[in-house]
């Protein structure tokens, strides 16, 4: 059976990319373009980890965090951050806000694999 990751991003390109090397990796991977439509998809698809841009319109990427945490059938979630930021402290931030990995973009394919596996 195979394992369905959810891939939040709204930049077409980065989302595409992700979708791309997971599918040649063997997982199903959902989209989202937004933070709404990210909760929305994990809801509906209840998969088994989630790739989020921080940075997206309407509701961040630790909105969608929140969002998660507090549904309990999404509560445990393992949910990874995907981020242009890449300045000291982003990634101590990121997880200590509750990020349980953090990958920066643009996706080093290797890395991006690295950490799916971690958690998959």
């Amino acid at each position: 059976m195979s394992q369905t990751i959810l891939v939040a991003d709204d930049n077409t390109a980065s989302r595409e990319l992700i979708r791309e090397v997971l599918e040649m990796t063997g997982y199903d991977v959902v989209e989202a373009v937004d933070g709404h439509a990210a909760v929305s998809a994990a809801r509906a698809n209840a998969p088994d980890l989630v790739l989020v841009d921080i940075q997206m319109p309407r509701l961040d990427g630790y909105g969608v965090l929140r969002e998660l945490r507090a549904d309990p059938r999404l509560s445990g979630l393992h949910v990874v951050a995907l981020t242009a930021y890449a300045m000291q402290g982003d990634r101590d931030r990121a997880l200590d806000a509750g990020f349980d990995g953090y990958i920066t973009k643009p996706v080093d394919i290797a890395a991006l694999r690295q950490e799916v596996k971690r958690f998959l």
